[in-house]
């Protein structure tokens, strides 16, 4: 099989703890090259992570004829300028969550790649682990009965790194950025719905540049049904979503990240009993690799089309209003 030919746009920790060695471990891919804005460390990465070429300047490695595909990690506000120009030079394009800082700019990068005829993929991994197709498929059965709602959590704490690129503001910094769109995309994938209003609460730091640490908010969907969900980059690590439903509920006790000394297995509770459904480990990146592979090398829709992320951008867009004015915000 003919593999896709990635670069790697930035040195940041995602980067290389987590997509290049997806890349690596994928079926349909394979990383040739990173860039960094200093030729030492993007060599440092290339011999740390086997990458053959490693260039000192973003615009070499866009400027690579042999590069098929790149992947963009670094800080929010930098996604619209860089996928633009990626995809200017002719290449597919995965960018790293959230994929801009606001609704406008995803929806510029995603007018970007339908005009160059590319594909635009946001980096949201745990959407491709098989798990979430089985829990779609417990809903649909009633299983569970009706959906009643969801609750999703995504918090760490991370507060003493003061000079974090987490903790700038104008940067797209804050918890929300970061960690809310986990639950905010699960609630959209599952009920597959938009909601129709938004009210958060949230901790805004002096100490980190006025950004978000820490926010509740409350997603209304139709038929009465809600998103709960919490999120926060000052508090202690959980990372969990719960469906409930009128006969029972699901329990996803990593729901987002997992570790490879941990299982992926879910919880089931209905009339009959608390169960444990297991799920096989599996590399959350690999496969989003391979799915965004498989759309370039085969030209097969992606289940996430881009113009999803210009959707997941209003909601963010309306919860960052609702935290700072205070105020329940109506779509």
């Amino acid at each position: 099989m003919r593999k896709v030919r990635w670069g790697i746009i930035g040195s940041a920790n995602i980067a290389k703890k987590s997509v290049i060695p997806g890349i690596q471990q994928s079926e349909t891919g394979e990383v040739a090259a990173i860039a960094s804005r200093g030729i030492e460390k993007a060599e440092q990465t290339a011999i740390e992570l086997n990458i053959p070429t490693a260039y000192g300047s973003y615009e070499e490695l866009l400027a690579d004829p042999s590069i098929e595909s790149v992947y963009i990690p670094l800080p929010n506000h930098l996604h619209k300028e860089w996928t633009i120009k990626a995809i200017e030079a002719g290449k597919h394009v995965l960018c790293e969550k959230p994929i801009a800082l606001d609704a406008n700019e995803a929806q510029e990068m995603v007018d970007a790649s339908k005009k160059a005829s590319v594909v635009l993929a946001e980096a949201f991994m745990y959407r491709y682990h098989p798990r979430y197709n089985l829990i779609r498929n417990m809903i649909e059965s009633g299983e569970i009965g009706e959906i009643r709602g969801i609750h999703g959590a995504f918090t760490f704490n991370n507060s003493k790194d003061i000079g974090n690129v987490r903790y700038r503001k104008d940067w797209g910094g804050g918890s929300l950025y970061d960690v809310g769109v986990y639950p905010i995309s699960a609630a959209r994938m599952l009920l597959g719905k938009e909601p129709q209003a938004a009210t958060v609460h949230a901790f805004f730091s002096n100490e980190h540049d006025d950004v978000d640490m820490m926010a509740s908010g409350l997603l209304e969907f139709e038929n009465g049904v809600a998103l709960s969900f919490d999120c926060g980059m000052w508090a202690a690590f959980r990372n969990t979503l719960e469906i409930v439903g009128t006969d029972g509920r699901i329990e996803v006790p990593s729901a987002f990240v997992t570790k490879q000394d941990k299982t992926d297995n879910i919880f089931v509770t209905t009339k009959d009993g608390r169960r444990e459904v297991e799920v096989s480990h599996v590399n959350q990146y690999a496969l989003q690799t391979d799915i965004v592979g498989n759309s370039i090398l085969n030209d097969e829709p992606l289940p996430y089309p881009s113009t999803d992320a210009v959707l997941n951008m209003k909601v963010l867009d309306a919860c960052l209003q609702s935290a700072r004015e205070r105020r329940r915000v109506e779509f």
